[in-house]
């Protein structure tokens, strides 16, 4: 594909040159290709970035990028074509840049795409449609459940909210006009958090609340909550869903104008059957013994109430652009951190069992490190991840490298500061409607 506007540059603090450039549906891109170039070329796709600036990102963070040119390794990457939702062409956009980059400094030995969040989804895509121009691909905290399943269970989420802490209110979960009713929304349910959080009966609904969105009880930054420290937990799990209730439910404004509607819906879930699927069953139950307040009433409500149906165009066009199949055309790592509360880690059990379902087992592994924060990999984590990678694309076989003690041990060797993989294994997605 032609590119327009190449100037070749040089970076700044990198021992490398910078090339840029422009696609022709106006996504620009940038490539840093250092001195002691070994042959690998990272293709990096970028988070959700809602705009107005749209600039090209071909690294996850500078400390990063730095300790990857030290080794060798060339970083490139878009922009996408637009800011916010645009799963429709930001694999294309990846592609496209891939190709742009190669015809200026040649076919690398080696390609890897790698991925963040928003982008952990594109590199999936990238997986499944990069056969003979990719070779590999790591997706860190990623939305590998896909965009309908993850605008689902998020709707759960906010169904609670609105039946349980705004009993008897009208609230607008879907399909929202403008942002000034975004804003309204998000700040009737953040005062409902917090108003739920001065009593017993409105802490247990919190609790099933956040079992829904699945948000975890760690908070970046905080001490982990004791295993039996249920006021504990409940507050962290209150503490990150205030966090990051704004910028989800602004997420949904922005995906419903890309889809042209709602793509979601919670008409025929039943919530019994979430909360025992969360895996905080126990948790929840304990809380309402403790209040003395009837879960099943409540899980009835929910159930009963449940009524949003998804806008049939957008749903399919969610389908065609914002999920993965887990047919693999080549191996693939992801790394997600254990207590992610924008991304929930139990993403990666879904992504899972797509692989599974796609046929793709042997050609993809898990790694996960004990932390919270949703992306928060040290330096170390992020190279040792893609070191692993390459080393899979070169024997063409895994033989433990994945495994966490291999790959902390990896992460230690290469001097760039603290790891922390670990053994894990997520609870059960809750966005999967096929079997709900």
């Amino acid at each position: 594909m032609a590119v327009l506007g190449l100037v070749p540059t040089t970076a700044q603090a990198a021992p490398a040159t910078r090339y840029d450039g422009v696609l022709p549906n106006g996504a620009s891109w940038i490539a840093d290709v250092p001195a002691n170039w070994n042959g690998t070329l990272l293709l990096y796709s970028h988070g959700y970035n809602p705009g107005p600036a749209n600039p090209p990102v071909n690294s996850p963070d500078p400390a990063t990028a730095e300790a990857l040119l030290a080794r060798g390794y060339a970083l490139a990457g878009s922009s996408y074509s637009r800011p916010g939702w645009v799963a429709d062409t930001a694999a294309q956009d990846g592609l496209d840049t891939l190709q742009a980059v190669t015809g200026i400094i040649g076919k690398p030995r080696r390609a890897i795409a790698l991925g963040t969040s928003f982008g952990g989804m594109v590199t999936g895509q990238l997986a499944e449609r990069g056969r003979g121009r990719l070779d590999g691909a790591v997706a860190t905290c990623g939305l590998m459940g896909g965009g309908v399943d993850l605008h689902n269970y998020q709707l759960d989420g906010s169904h609670a909210i609105a039946q349980l802490l705004l009993a008897g209110e009208q609230v607008k979960l879907v399909r929202f006009g403008d942002q000034a009713e975004v804003a309204a929304t998000t700040g009737r349910m953040i005062a409902a958090l917090d108003q739920a959080q001065a009593s017993p009966a409105g802490r247990a609904r919190l609790a099933l609340v956040t079992a829904l969105y699945q948000e975890p009880s760690w908070v970046a930054g905080q001490p982990k909550p004791a295993p039996g420290d249920l006021d504990a937990q409940v507050a962290g799990q209150v503490q990150n869903l205030r966090a990051i209730l704004p910028f989800i439910l602004f997420g949904r404004y922005d995906v419903e104008r890309s889809a042209g509607g709602n793509p979601s819906w919670n008409k025929g879930v039943n919530y019994w059957r979430q909360l025992a699927e969360s895996g905080r069953l126990a948790q929840v139950a304990r809380l309402y013994g403790r209040a003395g307040a009837d879960l099943g009433a409540d899980l009835n409500l929910l159930t009963r109430t449940a009524t949003v149906t998804a806008d049939p165009a957008a749903h399919d066009w969610m389908r065609r652009t914002s999920t993965v199949t887990g047919r693999l055309a080549m191996p693939v790592l992801t790394l997600h951190t254990t207590d992610d509360g924008l991304v929930p880690v139990q993403h990666q059990e879904e992504y899972a069992e797509d692989v599974r379902h796609g046929g793709s087992t042997g050609l993809h592994r898990q790694a996960y490190t004990d932390r919270a924060g949703h992306c928060t990999f040290t330096p170390a984590e992020l190279v040792a991840s893609v070191v692993t990678m390459e080393t899979r694309i070169e024997t063409g076989r895994w033989d433990g490298l994945a495994d966490p003690r291999r790959l902390q041990a990896r992460a230690e060797s290469l001097g760039l500061g603290p790891a922390a993989f670990i053994g894990f294994r997520p609870a059960e997605f809750l966005g999967d409607r096929s079997t709900g």
